[in-house]
């Protein structure tokens, strides 16, 4: 079985974020970049898929500029066996994305493809779903558990009721939640072989897509200045600010 898991290079979530002075987008000089969190759980996923057997190759996609392969070589220091980089300077969008990838998926054959439930930049929830929209596949998302047995997956996903459990055909697209697993680090020995390890790079051209971006951003903006918070000593202190400086006690 191959596992192809699509990663996201992202502002390391540790970074506070700054706006650039014209507002025209996140100010990205000299910040940390990192693989996106839910990314990592879903490499973690299909690396632990392998190790149990279940899994023959780990295969990891990245679609950005050449700064990308930064991210890919961590993906092969935490255990992917490869790497593909399409390589664009413009910003790859959900749709965008999804059409490259199913142009992958179509020589790669994977039959389980992970997806990051979404990407903490962007907050789109919507590639992974695009996916397998695009290709047909059965899909599973926010999953917290995953059973490969008998050419299906039997994923369990939290929705506000409790938990649901699903159970899909392969190949097929899974997306992943928090609760799915804890990343591993990767230790120095694996980080020195991730640098053999094979990494291709290719043309959005070479896929026949086209990953000009559909939706044009007008602002960015910082979230506005919230005012200090006061101690109260009383709950009737409490009671009289609520009253006559909040008013919402009548």
């Amino acid at each position: 079985m191959k596992v192809l898991v699509p990663v996201k290079r992202v502002v390391d979530y540790n970074v506070k974020i700054r706006v650039k002075p014209d507002n025209t987008g996140v100010d990205l000089n000299n910040v940390k970049m990192s693989v996106n969190p839910f990314c990592e759980i879903a490499i973690e996923e299909a690396v632990r898929l392998k190790e149990a057997g279940l899994a023959d190759e780990v295969v990891a996609v990245s679609i950005g500029s050449s700064a990308c392969q930064e991210q890919l070589r961590t993906c092969l220091a935490l255990g992917a066996d490869r790497a593909l980089l399409v390589e664009t300077e413009e910003e790859a969008q959900p749709l965008g994305v999804a059409q490259a990838l199913v142009a992958i998926q179509s020589s790669e054959k994977a039959d389980l493809v992970i997806f990051g439930k979404q990407s903490i930049d962007g907050d789109n929830s919507q590639t992974g779903q695009m996916f397998a929209a695009l290709t047909g596949m059965p899909q599973a998302t926010f999953a917290s558990e995953v059973v490969i047995e008998e050419g299906k997956a039997k994923v369990t996903r939290e929705v506000d009721g409790g938990l649901q459990t699903l159970s899909v055909e392969l190949p097929a697209m899974i997306s992943t939640d928090l609760r799915l697993n804890e990343p591993r680090y990767a230790s120095l020995p694996n980080i020195m072989k991730a640098k053999k390890k094979p990494m291709d790079t290719i043309k959005p051209e070479d896929l026949g897509v086209d990953l000009t971006p559909t939706i044009l951003t007008l602002s960015v903006e910082p979230p506005s200045e919230r005012q200090a918070g006061v101690k109260v000593e009383t709950v009737e202190e409490l009671v009289d600010k609520l009253k006559n400086e909040a008013k919402v006690i009548e």
